[in-house]
């Protein structure tokens, strides 16, 4: 059972738990009408300390979808943080109103701080550099409803490794699986950091290869995940700069492909994937956001026990 569980690392639950939210997700999927007031009388807090599009968007959607009601901030000036209200105290307040609650926070660790202080069920929407479960979430269901199976795949993972939490979050979770095999593409200083090349791919005697050209890796994936060099994640304009372009997929690129490879991306872009991709049928990063709002609608159930 979920019901009163948090959710701060793709880790926290095991694969079953992980399979009974695909299989109530892809319920959902066919029927939404079913769910439709499952979570009436229910309160869902959204509390945004940095900016987010789709996360903030996919979670309010998915419980005003599930019969429920929102509250929240969007951004920290907007609430008691501005007056230096702690973590702590926030989430307490919080939890007197509302029964589960999403944070998203520049410091790594918040969410986990939320939920020491609180029995209230709290998710982790992305904590700096860190973690980004519920994006991982996404991207299972998303490989598994249209790959058929989240076991031997090769999977590459383009851009920014190194701040990118969806990337570390997505290695933690695929490294579970039998026969994962992983590509990462970077350059020099954008590689996966240490703890997750030795504590996670190595530990775990996951095989990884780490290049710096897609051109070569590209013929021998049956994913490929890219990422946004991310500006806000740099101390230095001109590194950003320099790295920004370095990896741009397009029409010519997706030739060196399999027929059946997979493009993922967590969204938003800026220029790593151009506009003629999104027509291949290989695209499926809109589909993929798409797939979040309906992973987060299970989620929410299950955490509330409805």
């Amino acid at each position: 059972m979920l019901k009163g569980r948090h959710l701060l690392e793709p880790l926290d639950f095991s694969i079953s738990e992980l399979d009974d939210v695909f299989a109530l997700a892809e319920e959902i999927i066919i029927q939404p009408e079913l769910f439709a007031r499952v979570c009436s009388g229910k309160l869902l807090a959204t509390l945004f300390y940095e900016p987010s599009t789709r996360t903030r968007f996919s979670f309010e959607a998915a419980m005003y979808k599930l019969g429920g009601q929102v509250i929240g901030f969007s951004e920290p000036n907007s609430s008691s943080v501005v007056k230096g209200e702690s973590i702590a105290d926030t989430i307490r307040t919080v939890a007197c109103y509302a029964d589960i609650a999403v944070m998203r926070h520049p410091k790594e660790g918040a969410p986990k701080v939320a939920a020491y202080n609180t029995s209230m069920p709290v998710i982790n929407a992305g904590d700096g550099g860190h973690q980004h479960p519920t994006q991982t979430l996404t991207d299972l269901l998303t490989i598994k409803s249209i790959k058929g199976s989240l076991n031997n795949l090769t999977v590459g993972l383009c851009g920014d490794l190194k701040f990118g939490r969806t990337t570390h979050s997505l290695i933690e979770a695929l490294a579970r699986y039998e026969g994962i095999r992983f590509v990462l593409i970077s350059p020099e200083e954008l590689r996966v950091p240490d703890y997750i090349r030795k504590e996670v791919l190595t530990k775990k005697g996951r095989s990884f290869t780490e290049v710096e050209s897609m051109e070569e890796a590209l013929p021998i994936l049956d994913i490929l995940y890219m990422t946004r060099v991310q500006k806000e994640r740099f101390f230095n304009e001109e590194d950003y700069v320099r790295l920004k372009d370095r990896y741009i997929l397009d029409a010519e690129k997706m030739k060196l492909a399999h027929e059946d490879m997979m493009v993922l991306h967590p969204l938003p872009r800026v220029n790593e994937i151009a506009v003629e991709v999104d027509n291949d049928p290989r695209a499926f990063y809109f589909q993929q956001a798409k797939y979040g709002m309906f992973v987060r609608m299970a989620l929410i159930m299950k955490l509330l026990g409805v």
